[in-house]
């Protein structure tokens, strides 16, 4: 599998962002302080960060002004996991081979962790030191950040998630729901960096948009065929966890030829939307083949 340039590099920036953030709180409940750090630190690829970042870099915005964005971004994937985990939602006992954080605190625990992570995001993006320019911008991306992460995004595509288990639904409302759940927050990933660069045309952010669209979709085509194709060990969670589930998944619907078929169209979308692009997009370009090509 191609190796992503500088993942590792921007891996260690968005990890030591959130750890000095983490710091930098007073310390009210020392559980809860814990709990926040293992939900946030516990791993992960930092995907969204690294799209981030990627996004930045072809359009010439500062690795600074990327770093509140990135952080604000991953605070809002990790409480999403937090929750995502508990009894009521997906009640999972493994994330990332370790055990949840309902399972290594307890649920209360974990729901007050994910709100706290939630709100971090935001006091990131109020308070994070943008360049002069990109301050301007900091009541829209604040907007970007909500419209991905509530009701019109993950939240919403994680109720549809939860309506449609033990259901038969169609594609579209399958793609829907995942370009709410998945794709909106690595949209918005794609889209925050674009708003901080100078004289990037609508076009050229609606080029953007397709492209991250068409990854998001992509990345959750590519999820749910890994449910079923890779072990354990390989997943850091039980296989086979969504069709136990009974959710509604891409090779349900289409079978597995079908879904690797509807994820590659995928990837081809993606690819001509970069291509419309006057700026180096080979990261991007590269991120998208990660994308379909990963194993766990």
């Amino acid at each position: 599998m191609e190796l992503l340039t500088d993942l590792n590099g921007i891996q260690t920036r968005t990890d030591q962002y959130l750890i000095t953030k983490l710091d930098s709180l007073a310390v009210n409940d020392e559980k809860l302080l814990a709990a926040m750090r293992y939900g946030l630190l516990i791993g992960g690829k930092r995907m969204r960060p690294y799209l981030a970042h990627i996004t930045g870099q072809s359009l010439g915005v500062s690795a600074t002004d990327i770093d509140g964005i990135a952080a604000a971004i991953e605070c809002i994937h990790a409480y999403s996991l937090l929750h995502d985990d508990l009894p009521a939602m997906d009640d999972d006992d493994l994330r990332r081979g370790q055990p949840t954080c309902h399972k290594a605190y307890d649920e209360a625990t974990a729901i007050l962790a994910g709100d706290s992570l939630q709100t971090l995001a935001f006091d990131i993006l109020a308070n994070h030191p943008f360049s002069p320019a990109v301050a301007e911008k900091r009541i829209t991306l604040i907007q970007q950040l909500v419209k991905a992460s509530g009701y019109q995004g993950m939240c919403g595509g994680q109720a549809l998630d939860l309506a449609a288990t033990g259901e038969q639904i169609s594609l579209s409302q399958l793609e829907q729901l995942h370009a709410l759940k998945t794709g909106a927050l690595l949209e918005a990933s794609v889209l925050m960096a674009a708003e901080c660069a100078h004289n990037i045309s609508t076009e050229e952010k609606q080029a953007l948009a397709t492209f991250a669209q068409r990854v998001g979709l992509a990345y959750q085509v590519r999820d749910d065929i890994i449910d079923i194709t890779s072990s354990e060990e390989e997943l850091g969670k039980p296989a086979g966890s969504d069709v136990n589930a009974n959710k509604s998944t891409y090779p349900a619907l289409l079978g597995l030829t079908g879904a690797q078929q509807k994820a590659d169209d995928l990837y081809q979308q993606a690819l001509q939307a970069l291509a419309s692009l006057p700026y180096n997009t080979q990261n991007l370009s590269e991120f998208a083949t990660f994308i379909i090509e990963r194993t766990s």
